[in-house]
């Protein structure tokens, strides 16, 4: 044996020899028991579960089933969270949801409205579900606020555990509305804990869709903003590992103009924000399994994932932690998703919400109208239906009656309405809550303002890029006939003008002719007309031109319930009572259909 072998030798059994005598010592110094070294730290996330508990269609009252065979419902996220849960341990599981929790179902919209647990006390669904399942925090989503503050809060106050939301900012004191940021405390055998701080994001697109609600009481501050400063706050109070779990897709992009701070901030978060380890995000309703995102200022890889809607899948991200020194960090990370119709629904949470279910599904079966045929929204993105027309036929009359001899009652009424669904369906005969509710499947209210001719043009011209350019002898694919970056309910129809879409021409230029109702006079440009319109479009979702004006008209009156009224009024819903078809699509003066 050389000497030099030896020297090493003799190093590495004195190195051996200190390691353990540190490892004998712990933390405590006391214990005698060696200290783990690694750690597998499993975070479950939902997201968009939107009121979704049973997997139940509630608009066809039938089991949820869609073209990809998907399920919804966090009785069906729960076995899996069992499942997981049970196999890797509690103490090694976090169990979150990132928002738009508490709307979205007749289910939901029940507890909100017709038996709203703010007078009754009744323990929301959502929170029965959730608690069942044991989640450590949920963030705030924007839909939220759909119901006003002290809904939320009610709902936020059933839960066993915290609503976070550090960038919604009491706008009188400057202090968090919500709970910023929650650390959990996992223990470790004979050794320091593994503490996990969470830190909620909520959307600041909320200042818009819901200003009725929250204008003058909060703020939203930029995601990435929040996060920089309360990511150090939680690295302070000893967060080894720093989970940010965001109300905001990813792309970096936003639905409304630069007044407001970014939509989908979730990836910018990543890469922006130091000490940041692992997003859980929603709101764009993408099954996202993995992304990583290299933050900027460390070039560490922060893991990102999205469950989809609804209950539809469960992330899983797997975090693999050292100990260094007294603390952890992470070495790293995986994420995946799993679909939840791999799994029957957990009977528990079935159990829970069964009378809640049970009477939501009376409500919905409650017959309205009766319909003279059938009325079908499945071509209304390109072809002016009846069903569609129906909708602006009401917010016409309700607008128009209350303007009546008032300083506005002279000018024409113009109606928005937008595609929503294109499953929805009057069927010919009785016509229940649950066939409105598919047709207008948002709880918004209705507003009106007043726009000039020109500024009517310039919005149909905006909601005309909706469709993709088409030749003039080029098919056409009603299936594929729209601009995929442009959801369906960000394109809207005008009732009371009469006027073309010329698909052939490039967005900008499609509005080939635009005239009064029933005439072949041409709109002015400084024409006046009141419009009709949703409280989400008026204050500046979809960031449409020429509509985020003050309200002439602002009853709070849902639009939904506003159709069910008329039609319960009338007790027949017949196209000939409201069916114009004012407008087309064309390819130089000729109708594509």
């Amino acid at each position: 044996m050389t000497a030099r072998r030896g020297s090493r030798m003799l190093r590495g059994l004195i190195a051996a020899a200190a390691v353990a005598t540190l490892g004998v010592a712990g933390a405590s110094g006391a214990t005698g028991a060696v200290q783990p070294s690694t750690f597998d730290l499993t975070i479950l996330g939902t997201s968009d579960t939107h009121g979704n508990v049973r997997n139940w269609d509630y608009f066809r009252d039938a089991e949820f089933d869609d073209s990809k065979h998907n399920d919804v419902g966090l009785a069906k996220a729960a076995t899996l969270v069992n499942q997981i849960r049970g196999q890797r341990g509690k103490g090694h599981t976090i169990v979150l949801d990132a928002g738009d929790t508490i709307q979205g179902t007749p289910l939901a919209y029940y507890y909100a409205k017709q038996e709203p647990i703010t007078t009754t006390g009744e323990t929301h669904p959502m929170a029965r579900a959730m608690n069942l399942i044991h989640y450590d925090a949920v963030t705030i989503g924007n839909h939220e606020f759909n119901y006003g503050l002290p809904m939320l809060q009610t709902w936020a106050g059933q839960l066993d555990f915290p609503a976070l939301a550090a960038n919604a900012v009491d706008a009188t004191t400057g202090q968090p509305a919500f709970k910023p940021y929650f650390i959990k405390t996992l223990p470790v055998d004979s050794g320091r804990p593994v503490r996990v701080g969470i830190l909620g994001l909520t959307n600041p697109g909320v200042a818009i869709w819901d200003k009725a609600n929250v204008e003058g009481r909060l703020r939203f501050d930029g995601m990435v903003e929040t996060a920089q400063k309360w990511v150090p706050v939680m690295k302070a109070k000893g967060a080894d590992v720093v989970v940010v779990s965001a109300h905001g897709g990813d792309s970096g992009l936003s639905s409304y103009g630069p007044e407001l701070p970014v939509e989908n901030a979730a990836a910018l978060v990543a890469q922006k924000v130091a000490g940041v380890d692992a997003v859980l995000f929603g709101h764009a309703h993408n099954d996202v399994p993995q992304k990583f995102v290299t933050n900027e200022l460390t070039g560490e890889k922060v893991l990102l994932s999205e469950p989809s809607k609804w209950g539809q899948r469960l992330t899983d991200m797997q975090l693999h932690l050292v100990r260094s020194g007294d603390s952890w960090r992470v070495e790293s990370s995986k994420a995946t998703t799993h679909n939840t119709n791999t799994v029957d629904e957990d009977r528990t949470i079935v159990d829970a919400v069964a009378d809640q279910h049970a009477k939501t599904v009376a409500y919905v079966n409650q017959v309205v109208a009766t319909s003279t045929e059938e009325l079908s929204a499945a071509e209304s993105r390109y072809k002016d239906t009846p069903i569609l027309d129906y909708i602006n036929k009401v917010q016409t009359d309700t607008v128009s009656t209350a303007l009546a001899g008032g300083p506005y009652g002279t000018l024409p009424v113009l109606s928005i309405a937008a595609p929503f669904s294109r499953t929805a369906v009057f069927p010919k005969g009785d016509v229940k809550i649950k066939d409105v509710a598919g047709l207008y499947i948002y709880d918004n209210t209705l507003e009106a303002v007043v726009m000039t001719g020109a500024e009517v043009r310039a919005y149909l011209e905006y909601s005309a890029k909706y469709f993709k350019t088409f030749g003039v002898d080029d098919p056409v694919d009603p299936a594929a006939i729209e601009d995929p970056a442009v959801p369906d309910y960000n394109y809207d129809t005008l009732s009371g003008v009469d006027y073309d879409i010329d698909i052939s021409k490039p967005v900008g230029q499609r509005i080939t002719s635009l005239t009064y109702a029933g005439t072949t006079t041409p709109v002015a440009d400084d024409q006046q007309f009141v419009v009709a319109v949703n409280n989400y479009r008026r204050s500046g979702g979809g960031n449409f031109p020429g509509i985020t004006k003050p309200q002439i008209y602002n009853e709070q009156k849902e639009i939904r319930q506003l159709l069910i009224d008329w039609a319960q009024a009338r007790g027949v819903i017949d196209p000939k009572d409201f069916y114009d078809a004012n407008w087309r699509l064309v390819r130089e003066g000729k109708p594509v259909f």
